[in-house]
């Protein structure tokens, strides 16, 4: 006889994206590749996906020669857009 495990389903990489664009201080690329295990092109196309989706995604240029430009999520489909 089996026992049967209740596991929390996992968590997936648009998801992680989601929560990363989310924090105040939002995410530049090489976080989002780190975190999801993506090339670069991959993640842009999530990005695109998430604005698909109704999401804006704000892109701030960097401040200082040799940064990169960050990435935050504004309004999404929940918040009544």
């Amino acid at each position: 006889m089996s026992k049967s495990k209740s596991t929390s389903p996992r968590e997936t990489k648009t998801e992680i994206l989601r929560k990363l664009l989310s924090r105040k201080s939002g995410a530049d690329l090489a976080t989002l590749q780190s975190a999801t295990g993506w090339q670069a092109h991959s993640v842009r196309a999530a990005l695109s996906g998430l604005r698909k989706a109704g999401y804006i995604i704000d892109r701030t240029d960097p401040t200082k020669p040799g940064s990169s430009a960050i990435y935050r999520i504004g309004l999404g489909p929940e918040n009544g857009r």
